[in-house]
């Protein structure tokens, strides 16, 4: 269990999870104009910002769209500003094989509270590393980089945080 001021941390990626690559035939949704930028923005789901922010997480940029995922993504599924984390320079060669080049920097960042990382590039690896080096409760959530975030998706999310936060 957490304590109030633990709110979990929600780590959020954005190609993938809220940008699914799905099929190359034409965008999943059509609320934008083809004339508005990036085509794969149309991809993303308007409204899902609020379920995000409804599990109670305190949410995090966690991708290397970096800023502009305030700039660009936030505004267009519902999301305010949200904290960015900022990358160091990381010697890959220093991690063990088959280790993200995110996981390192997600642990210390989350400065021993709780956290879920929502990312569609999450192996065992980054899991039993995370065990091991983690003192806190952790979700690594996989999603399918092909469909993005659905509903059972969101499931898991609010299960784990009903199993780690005071009621």
């Amino acid at each position: 269990m957490t304590s109030a001021a633990e709110r979990p941390i929600l780590f959020l990626d954005v190609d993938g999870p809220l940008i699914p690559f799905g099929s190359s035939s034409g965008p999943l949704h059509s609320s934008m104009s083809p004339g508005q930028g990036n085509p794969l923005l149309e991809r993303l789901t308007p409204g899902i910002g609020p379920r995000l922010i409804t599990l109670g997480c305190d949410l995090v940029w966690a991708s290397t769209w970096m800023d502009h995922a305030n700039e660009v993504v936030a505004p267009r599924i519902g999301l305010p500003k949200l904290p960015v984390l900022e990358w160091p320079d990381v010697n890959v060669d220093e991690s063990p094989r088959g280790l993200h080049w995110k996981t390192r920097h997600l642990v210390e960042w989350s400065n021993r509270q709780p956290f879920i990382w929502v990312d569609d590039e999450i192996s065992d690896m980054d899991r039993l590393w995370v065990a091991a080096q983690h003192p806190g409760p952790s979700l690594l959530h996989r999603v399918d980089p092909s469909k993005g975030l659905l509903d059972s998706d969101f499931a898991t999310l609010a299960g784990w945080l009903r199993s780690v936060m005071p009621r």
